[in-house]
């Protein structure tokens, strides 16, 4: 589904909801537009990064977004094609980043007159800053987590945990791929074109972009530590098992040496003490107490 909106001066806003290759080819080919582009716009791993054609003047933005649906119970970035070409934006959505087309759409109605570059810079900021609920999200999910661990370090509280920090490495390095693509832009051929307004936008992207970075850098921090907590607290744990099992093992070979000594078929003192069981009993409690007392000595 192809949308057109005009603002500005002669500008154009073309997006094509698709996830079609046949699609996108047509609308690159009648826009005169390099059909490698369509490998960046339909490759969902690909990397935020900029490329220029200087020939056909064209510079394309490869853009990562927040994609709202969890992906096994963590949420996951997806890049968004912008292409500049003359006076015309082309944006390539799908059905996971429409909703970033609903938002630019919002924007444009309020700020009919905005310039080429304008606009897409305030499509970045927007994007940039969809990002921060996710962040504010992930932190709140982690201090329930924390609680619940605290109560109670279950695996499923302790899978909950890992869904996070790998919800984090995602958000992390897809901030950090923006924020390197807008210094590229800032030291582009690209850039020496733009107004002192578009200047002022494109910095107010990257101070917001540069702040997501460190927001989701200081979360990943947190919950890395708070792995590592829980990890000790486990190792701990299973320290102290393996050690009590340990001197319960040592223990309990007291009385099965003794009893197998006096268990043998040959003679042996105390066989014809009728009190001899007697004896015997009393001796592997009173070894038994002896290397008790000697255990936990030495475990302090």
């Amino acid at each position: 589904m192809i949308t057109k909106k005009a603002f500005g001066m002669e500008n154009t806003w073309v997006n094509l909801n698709t996830q079609s290759r046949a699609e996108l080819r047509t609308l690159y080919k009648n826009y005169g537009i390099d059909s490698e582009v369509i490998d960046y716009t339909l490759d969902k791993n690909e990397r935020a990064h900029l490329d220029y054609d200087q020939i056909t003047q064209t510079l394309v933005v490869i853009f990562n977004v927040p994609n709202r649906e969890k992906n096994d119970n963590h949420y996951e970035t997806l890049p968004m094609t912008f292409i500049v070409k003359d006076n015309q934006l082309i944006t390539v959505t799908n059905e996971k980043t429409h909703y970033i087309f609903q938002e630019m759409e919002k924007y444009l109605d309020k700020f009919p007159d905005s310039t080429l570059f304008s606009f897409l810079f305030s499509s970045l900021f927007l994007i940039t800053d969809l990002f921060f609920p996710y962040i504010e999200e992930m932190d709140e999910s982690r201090i329930s987590v924390n609680h619940k661990l605290k109560e109670k370090t279950s695996k499923q509280n302790l899978l909950l945990l890992s869904d996070l920090e790998i919800g984090i490495v995602y958000l992390v390095a897809a901030s950090k791929q923006n924020t390197v693509l807008l210094e590229q832009i800032r030291s582009h051929a690209v850039y020496k074109t733009l107004s002192p307004s578009e200047k002022e936008q494109l910095e107010d992207v990257v101070i917001e972009a540069r702040q997501l970075v460190e927001m989701t850098r200081l979360s990943a921090q947190i919950l890395q530590q708070l792995s590592g907590t829980y990890n000790n607290v486990l190792n701990n744990t299973l320290n102290d098992t393996m050690r009590i099992l340990t001197v319960l093992s040592v223990l309990l070979t007291i009385p099965t040496i003794i009893t197998g000594f006096f268990g043998m078929n040959m003679p042996l003192p105390l066989e014809n003490n009728t009190s001899g069981w007697l004896i015997t009993i009393a001796m592997s409690t009173i070894i038994w107490f002896i290397l008790s007392w000697i255990l936990r000595k030495f475990m302090k």
